[in-house]
């Protein structure tokens, strides 16, 4: 339905200006509106006509462009007086109908963001909310409310919010009505995420008016009923994935919330298993730990000591014992310290760099720290000075890597990085790491440990391409390989959670954010396949893998996850071994969530399994976008106020809030053809325009398996 650029009848009564202020906020003189312009419009009128008449009488722009808009900014005072008189008229005689009418009118101006701004600023809620008493005004209220949330700010929605005790109470009054449940619902999802999905706790006052544990259970009951509509449906996860994160005892306390959003991952819509997932991570973000261990080698020597329990042992021997990461510490911490003792002999700093920079590459807990001693008076140990141009042994790398630049051989010049890189990372000085990394890999695209180094900051784009392609280098040692393989899992990992999340309805985005979740997925069976049993990192990938393969497969693992089977053996032998070595198994984010999600995955198929297929063949229908219907008079509203007319240089897409369907089927299209790197900025080859690289030097290191094809 149109809002007219034409003038009303002439012949009609007009709005004339009184020489009194009409608002506190500005000094436009207010109009006063004719009987007969109440006359016109009576209770029974369709919002159509009302509209219609509206847009007439007050000749304003056409609302549903850009350019009708701008506008109303040149002539917004004018315009809100005018309407504003004549909500206060209609209210006067209680003309229900024309006060919804030109709450629709602001509604639809609440496209721009600073008429929105200006609106709420002359007091836009005060109008909307009492219209919700109405029986005949109770929808258009709420479809402006959704779209005033839809197209709202973050402080025009906080506004919203905090009246989300009156939409819960109207919910409840009105079970049977499924435009109630729906429109509310959609419109507390709007204004409760601007609250809730931020990254630093939101303002307790703030979050306990917005009463979310009352929005939170009525939400899960109301998702229930047979009358709720896929649109609906689709904003209660939403609604219900925004508070996990700063309002997770609320979560808990909501009956069935949590095995709800567990059995969202039973979805067919792989958007929807994100979304649940993403709220399930976030969940337990507060009662987490981050994933650090202090490493003693002397703990470690008196574990083995004791020797390892049979079961564990004829797995190693299984592995392959001198692989094995327990084995290979022990030796190198051997090694280093007889390189030490060499060293303090012999003064060597190159050959002491060149075996250093060997053990660096074997294991991650190869350069520990240390210092010359002695025994002195009263049985003290002292430091004694041996010439040498440290004290402390990790002081050595810096030193030890000027000795090797100085001999001026690629290979020397290799080790003399990975010494720098390795001392930068015992520091802490990730940055420093970072950008040392990157000019190493600039003098030598094969120095795969310059990419372990690039990966350790916390850029996951940077970090997961570093990866990529430092699992393509010739020259890799297993324990880096493995390193890079843990590295790339989690940045992937997180990155497709978090892009599935944010991306826009038909957004590359989304693509690309399935194209993370499958690498993640790929390089955490790899890293479950080759690395040792005892590494100490199989625990966090395997919680990688269990999460990503529920996500990712769905539908397909069956009710019992039988198929995941032997990833929860593996889980517990892993267990075992950590115990035995003395590591702290950390409560991390990742175990935590994967605890949930099979503690609660048969309890959830059992209560929600059928909601969730009903879901389903709402989702697939081709109608599904579609609020539901309730009077033709609404829908016509409901359109004109989504409407918005497209002109030249403006962009096509619809702004949708449900999840579109994506699939795994197009991921490479987002690969990196060399490296296998996920992203939507990718370069085609010049010659078949079929690859895609990272860079030219991804697209180099191709050439000579791609140019028979190539030509082709």
């Amino acid at each position: 339905m149109p809002g007219p650029r034409g003038r009303g009848n002439k012949n009609r009564p007009k709005a004339s200006s009184s020489g009194t202020s009409g608002s506190a906020h500005t000094s436009v003189p207010a109009y006063t509106i004719p009987e007969g312009f109440f006359a016109d419009i009576d209770n029974g009128a369709t919002w159509a006509v009302i509209v219609d008449y509206l847009c007439k009488y007050f000749e304003l722009p056409d609302l549903s462009t850009r350019s009708g808009l701008k506008k109303v900014h040149a002539h917004f005072n004018d315009i809100y007086k005018k309407l504003d008189s004549a909500y206060v008229g209609a209210q006067r005689r209680g003309n229900e109908k024309l006060m919804g009418g030109i709450v629709g009118v602001w509604a639809k101006m609440c496209a721009d963001a600073i008429l929105r701004d200006k609106l709420f600023h002359e007091g836009l809620l005060s109008k909307v909310m009492p219209l919700l008493e109405y029986d005949s005004t109770r929808h258009m209220a709420l479809n402006a409310l959704t779209v005033v949330t839809h197209h709202g700010g973050t402080a025009a929605r906080r506004e919203i919010a905090r009246k989300n005790p009156v939409l819960v109470r109207l919910i409840q009054a009105h079970p049977d009505d499924a435009k109630v449940l729906e429109l509310a619902t959609v419109t507390m999802a709007h204004a409760t995420s601007a609250v809730l999905s931020v990254e630093d706790p939101p303002d307790a006052g703030l979050v306990k008016e917005i009463q979310v544990r009352a929005v939170l259970k009525t939400t899960v009951e109301g998702i229930k009923k047979p009358l709720a509509s896929h649109y609906m449906m689709d904003h209660a996860f939403g609604l219900l994935t925004s508070a996990t994160r700063h309002c997770p005892e609320d979560c808990k306390a909501t009956p069935g919330m949590l095995p709800l959003l567990v059995t969202c991952l039973r979805s067919a819509n792989l958007g929807a298993r994100c979304t649940a997932l993403g709220g399930l991570i976030r969940l337990t973000a507060n009662e987490s730990e981050p994933d650090r261990q202090n490493f003693d080698p002397q703990r470690l020597i008196s574990a083995v000591q004791r020797g390892f329990p049979d079961n564990l042992q004829a797995i190693m021997m299984d592995y392959g014992f001198e692989r094995c990461d327990t084995v290979l510490t022990l030796k190198s911490a051997a090694d280093y310290q007889r390189a030490m003792l060499r060293c303090a002999q012999d003064h060597d700093l190159y050959a002491l760099g060149r075996t250093l920079a060997m053990l660096i590459q074997r294991t991650e807990f190869s350069i520990a720290e240390g210092m010359f001693q002695t025994d002195g008076p009263g049985g003290r140990h002292e430091t004694i000075d041996l010439g040498l141009p440290f004290t402390m042994w990790t002081d050595s790398l810096p030193h030890c890597a000027k000795a090797l630049r100085a001999r001026g051989k690629p290979s020397d010049l290799d080790d003399a990085d990975v010494l720098d890189l390795k001392f930068y990372i015992i520091r802490s000085r990730i940055p420093d790491a970072i950008s040392h990394g990157q000019r190493a890999v600039e003098r030598n695209p094969e120095l795969a440990y310059a990419y372990y180094a690039i990966s350790m900051g916390a850029d996951h784009e940077q970090g997961l391409r570093a990866v990529k392609k430092g699992l393509k280098c010739k020259n890799i040692t297993p324990f880096v390989r493995t390193y890079m393989l843990w590295r790339a899992v989690e940045h992937a990992g997180d990155l497709g959670v978090s892009v599935l999340q944010d991306a826009k309805q038909d957004d590359t985005r989304y693509a690309e954010g399935v194209a993370f979740l499958m690498s993640a997925w790929e390089d955490s069976k790899t890293f479950t396949a080759e690395a040792p049993p005892d590494n100490r990192h199989v625990q966090t990938i395997l919680n990688w893998y269990i999460i990503l393969t529920i996500a990712i497969k769905g539908p397909e693992l069956s009710e019992e996850l039988r198929e995941l089977a032997a990833a929860r053996r593996k889980l517990e032998t892993s267990t075992q071994f950590m115990k035995m070595l003395n590591f702290t198994i950390k409560k991390t984010q990742m175990r935590l969530t994967r605890e949930i999600i099979l503690d609660l995955y048969s309890k959830g198929v059992k209560e929600w399994g059928s909601f969730i297929k009903h879901f389903d063949e709402l989702d697939a229908r081709a109608e599904k976008q579609r609020p539901i219907s309730s009077t033709q008079a609404d829908d016509d509203l409901a359109a004109w106020l989504e409407n918005m007319k497209l002109e030249e240089g403006e962009d096509a897409r619809p702004h949708m809030c449900s999840h579109p369907k994506i699939s795994t089927n197009n991921v490479a299209l987002y690969r990196c053809s060399w490296c296998g790197n996920p992203s939507a900025v990718l370069r085609k080859c010049g010659g078949c325009a079929k690859t895609r690289y990272c860079d030219g030097q991804c697209q180099k290191k191709h050439w000579s398996e791609h140019k028979a094809d190539c030509k082709k």
